[in-house]
């Protein structure tokens, strides 16, 4: 079971250490970014589009040459790799070490396929789900933006910036709170601090993304 008291709704620590608890989902992006640019910039590999190139009935692509398999698989594998890390980092940690929380605190005692996975194994699953949930949200945002005309709205910055970056949040809690309701990631405890963090999430995520686009991995900074 998850220890009751982890977070609190006005506590801000309770707000990091949710963020860090998300944070590795929340890197998937960056993880796309790597996996569906930067290797097949550098290697030559062939990148598939999610969309086959297909227009929508509106005239727009589906999603356009931003959404790839190659990102939406090997992003997550970012995000798992980083909850490995979480999890080595702060292993048994409870109460006392807020807001350095063990990722898989509760897992030994209630999921069976615990035994299987291992500690490294279960943590590195759970950050490739949430992980590929954050790339799903961006995915449907993206859908919605071409829908409505707002696709490639310039260099500066996105006429859209609540679909650049709330759906991916919002699926990636919605995986957590459904797939691993036993687990601290699907605790009831975190919905209060969910919605703060939301707030927060566009400043979070255009700010990842801008790191990306200055560096290289991005043609726009959103």
């Amino acid at each position: 079971m998850v220890p009751e008291g982890l977070f609190d709704v006005f506590d801000p620590m309770g707000v990091l250490a949710l963020l860090l608890l998300y944070g590795p989902a929340y890197l998937s992006n960056t993880g796309a970014m790597i996996f569906g640019k930067a290797i097949p910039k550098i290697t030559g590999m062939k990148v598939w589009v999610i969309d086959g190139g297909k227009d929508w009935k509106d005239g727009n692509r589906l999603l356009g040459d931003g959404k790839s398999w190659n990102g939406l698989l090997g992003g997550p594998l970012l995000s798992g790799i980083l909850t490995m890390l979480a999890t080595y980092l702060w292993n048994g940690n409870a109460l006392e070490s807020k807001p350095f929380y063990d990722p898989l605190m509760a897992m030994p005692h209630v999921d069976p396929w615990f035994a299987v996975l291992g500690l490294y194994g279960s943590a590195f699953f759970i950050g490739y789900v949430l992980g590929f949930g954050s790339l799903v949200g961006d995915s449907l945002g993206s859908f919605v933006k071409r829908r409505r005309g707002l696709k490639r709205e310039g260099e500066i910055s996105s006429k859209a910036p609540l679909l650049d970056t709330l759906p991916f949040a919002i699926v990636c809690f919605i995986f957590g709170l459904v797939l691993f309701p036993n687990q601290l990631y699907g605790s009831h405890q975190l919905i209060p601090s969910m919605i703060w963090l939301l707030i927060l999430t566009p400043i979070i995520h255009r700010s990842v993304n801008v790191f990306g686009y200055k560096i290289g991995l991005k043609s726009v900074p959103y």
